[in-house]
């Protein structure tokens, strides 16, 4: 069954003085969450404000949730996004969180009043506090509790986790996943947490340096992504290791045995025992093991 995308991007380009984003085509399917994991600078919150029209590609075309961005009257589609920046606006400071939400609710005909006031109290929050005498944590899930009142049918969310201590954390978790229970709602989040990506998302995006390195579907991502630990008799084996398929790379890790990185570890386990090869033992790889693979390939999907 074809999936739905909620958010397209195709051939999408941004110049800066310093910096190039793209040209970058992917697809977000509705009804999942999908996590874009990459170092600071990658480009992953430059890529949030194209969506949102509030900056200008330079290339390229991007539709949400089914409306063309930077076309024609965009308060219909804008009303249907929950965007939870990774920096709190400042020009907030002076005003509480009450008044706050009084304004923003204006705008949102789906807001949840009681939908809030419970997530208010499951963050321990008293909006009666003016934003700018919040902490960062406290501030974090007011934020939170603001975008998820409106009960939007796409979330934006950058770096939501930052500033969170363990316990509003795990909070945080257990509230996205029940906003993902009616099933047409989708999640674009921008995560270095490597835990938060592995409990959230079902889709993972690798991005650096402005550029998309691959698309995966997280469970098929952790099965196939392995280190291997193959014996191998002498240096020529490493020829031999670097051929079978799935095999990124294989290098000498001790006397007698070789460190064997593959993206398709059934694949590569295959040929090893058709090759007459061993396998000393294998563990899967971390999201930020994979991403610096990806980023010495130098694949751009």
């Amino acid at each position: 069954m074809m999936e739905t995308a909620a958010v397209t991007l195709k051939g999408v380009e941004q110049y800066r003085a310093h910096f190039r984003l793209g040209p970058i085509d992917l697809n977000i399917d509705e009804g999942y969450v999908t996590a874009i994991v990459g170092p600071n600078g990658s480009g992953k919150s430059s890529t949030f404000r194209l969506l949102l029209d509030l900056a200008k590609p330079d290339a390229g075309q991007m539709s949400v949730l089914g409306y063309s961005v930077g076309q024609g009257d965009d308060r219909e589609w804008k009303r249907q996004i929950g965007y939870l920046a990774e920096e709190s606006d400042f020009l907030d400071d002076s005003i509480r969180g009450s008044e706050k939400a009084a304004f923003v609710r204006k705008w949102y005909p789906e807001w949840d009043v009681n939908l809030y006031q419970e997530l208010l109290r499951k963050f321990e929050v008293d909006d009666a506090i003016k934003l700018g005498k919040m902490s960062k944590g406290m501030r974090r899930k007011f934020e939170m509790a603001l975008v998820i009142a409106q009960k939007p049918k796409l979330l934006l969310l950058d770096e939501p986790s930052s500033g969170l201590d363990p316990i509003a954390w795990r909070a945080m978790i257990d509230i996205l996943h029940r906003y993902m229970e009616p099933g047409d709602r989708t999640i674009l989040m921008a995560s270095h947490i490597i835990d938060e990506v592995r409990r959230l998302a079902d889709f993972i995006v690798f991005m650096a340096r402005g550029q998309i390195l691959g698309k995966y579907e997280k469970d098929e991502l952790f099965e196939r992504w392995h280190v291997l630990y193959v014996p191998a008799a002498n240096d020529s084996d490493r020829s031999k290791l670097l051929a079978m398929p799935g095999v990124i790379d294989a290098e000498l890790a001790g006397i007698g045995m070789y460190r064997v990185v593959t993206e398709d570890a059934p694949q590569t386990e295959e040929a090893l025992r058709a090759a007459q090869f061993g396998i000393g033992s294998r563990q899967a790889m971390q999201l930020d093991e994979i991403l610096q693979v990806l980023m010495q390939r130098g694949v751009y999907a």
